[in-house]
């Protein structure tokens, strides 16, 4: 059976390396879905759930990215995350309240700088959250 090697790294370390039948994820133009020997690629990702189907036990890996950079060779994924966190560490309480204090920082911008700088936070809080409860099939 053939497998990916898959790493998933940001800043702060590595979140996962290891054996993948499958990976799906957020790419810039829509859910990329990657197997084994797919065609080389690089691209950017929007924030949301990275899904590993795991070769060892069957099991799906979740991961939440804010962004980042994927590069895809025939048998290795590579994602580069601004942000990742493990599924089991989402904190739903603390997403939406951060997406309400952006939603706040919209309102009350003094500038386009500062609006856009809080709508890049509110969209990535409002993807942590569709992730949250995709993973806990809410």
């Amino acid at each position: 059976m053939a497998t990916l090697q898959v790493s998933v790294v940001s800043a702060e370390g590595s979140i996962f390396e290891g054996e993948a039948k499958f990976v799906a994820l957020p790419g810039e133009g829509g859910e990329l879905g990657i197997l084994p020997r797919h065609t080389p690629l690089i691209t950017r990702i929007k924030p949301g759930a990275v899904r590993i189907e795991r070769a060892d036990n069957g099991e799906e890996e979740f991961v939440f990215v804010a962004g980042g950079i994927l590069e895809v060779q025939p048998g290795t994924v590579t994602v580069l995350a601004d942000t990742a966190i493990r599924g089991h560490d989402l904190d739903e309480a603390k997403a939406n309240e951060a997406k309400r204090l952006a939603e706040d920082a919209m309102k009350n911008a003094k500038s386009d700088i500062d609006f856009a700088k809080a709508q890049g936070e509110f969209a990535a809080m409002a993807a942590q959250i569709a992730a949250i409860r995709k993973f806990r099939g809410k």
